[in-house]
């Protein structure tokens, strides 16, 4: 067990132990009223919820979808690439975050014009510049024309698929000529992530419709994870408490601490109201995420309102899987969040 505060944290074994609201610091009549609310909200659209403190479940709430079902999480893999970025720096498999991408994977750079994904779009020569972190927080520029490596937070998915066969490459996983003989990146992270920490949770490739000419084998095939709700817990406890699970440092310290923060290429660039990422994260220690919750407060997000809310200081995690908030913005569904917190006596 694990001290958080005063109170100790259960890790889940197989399952997770559910136990009554008051036995985690929740007044039980608040909470029901945040559920009462979540569901007049949905009206008849489907929504899960899974609230977890100390490690064990005060809530679940589900509504016409299955709470074991897996669900695509989207750019909430993001995340996780994040992790395992980590692991691999830590291993000396990668020297450094800072390290040249391409000097990892030169193929990155072996996209020319009307091999990309649409016009206008390939390798630029300032690509070779971009570091692993800045993919991860999304400031790389790749392939995007006017935008220098670390000047411009760019919301992408090509450049994070550059990031992943980057570091399954330098664990001889991926090939751009061969990208489905691999174990993959997604093999990867189940040896270095999902096992640690009994996760459940699969992984495919995905690729887009793009035109005949694209190199997918080098920008494409997007390592997506499919998991439910309780893996989606598992994460948020693991990043809770810093990487570490049951007494086993799983990810570095060090770096959740630094990737649950705005990342200072954002701080450089972005004015402050898009002070809201890391690296990997969407993070509110600058206050610019959710203004009315705690400032150590991150999250997972992704398409499909997939969500992994994690706030230390409350030893509370919040998982929506779908949630009902609008893909557009990850800020967006703070009320619910709001209404949990405010549960706690």
């Amino acid at each position: 067990m694990a001290q958080t505060g005063s109170v100790e944290t259960v890790w889940p074994a197989e399952q997770w132990q559910s136990v009554g609201p008051e036995e985690l610091g929740f007044d039980r009549e608040r909470l029901t009223a945040a559920g009462s609310r979540q569901a007049i909200e949905a009206e008849n659209a489907p929504y899960r919820v899974l609230i977890a403190r100390h490690g064990r479940i005060a809530a679940t709430w589900n509504f016409r979808i299955d709470p074991l079902e897996k669900a695509r999480q989207a750019s909430a893999s993001k995340s996780t690439f994040s992790c395992v970025l980590g692991i691999a720096v830590q291993e000396g498999v990668i020297r450094s975050a800072d390290d040249r991408v391409v000097d990892y994977y030169p193929e990155m750079m072996e996209v020319a014009t009307g091999e990309g994904p649409k016009e206008g779009r390939h390798a630029f020569p300032e690509n070779e510049e971009i570091t692993f972190r800045q993919f991860i927080g999304n400031t790389s520029g790749y392939m995007k024309p006017g935008e220098a490596p670390g000047k411009v937070f760019n919301y992408q998915t090509f450049g994070m698929n550059i990031l992943t066969h980057a570091i399954a490459s330098a664990y001889s996983l991926y090939k751009s000529s061969d990208p489905e003989r691999g174990a993959g990146f997604g093999t990867l992270t189940e040896w270095k992530v999902r096992n640690p920490i009994g996760g459940t949770w699969s992984w495919d490739y995905r690729n887009f419709e793009l035109r005949e000419k694209a190199k997918l084998g080098v920008f494409g095939y997007y390592t997506g994870y499919e998991m439910t709700p309780y893996d989606m817990a598992r994460c948020g406890l693991l990043w809770m408490h810093n990487g570490r699970w049951n007494g086993t440092q799983v990810v570095p310290g060090e770096w959740m601490t630094e990737a649950t923060k705005v990342n200072a290429d954002v701080r450089a660039n972005e004015p402050e109201e898009n002070h809201r990422y890391g690296l990997g994260f969407w993070c509110n220690d600058r206050g610019r995420m959710w203004p009315n919750l705690p400032r150590d407060s991150f999250a997972a997000w992704g398409a499909g309102r997939q969500h992994v809310w994690v706030c230390p200081s409350l030893d509370l995690i919040v998982v929506r899987s779908p949630g009902m908030f609008e893909d557009a913005d990850p800020a967006q569904g703070s009320a619910l969040l709001e209404l949990v917190a405010e549960a706690i006596r």
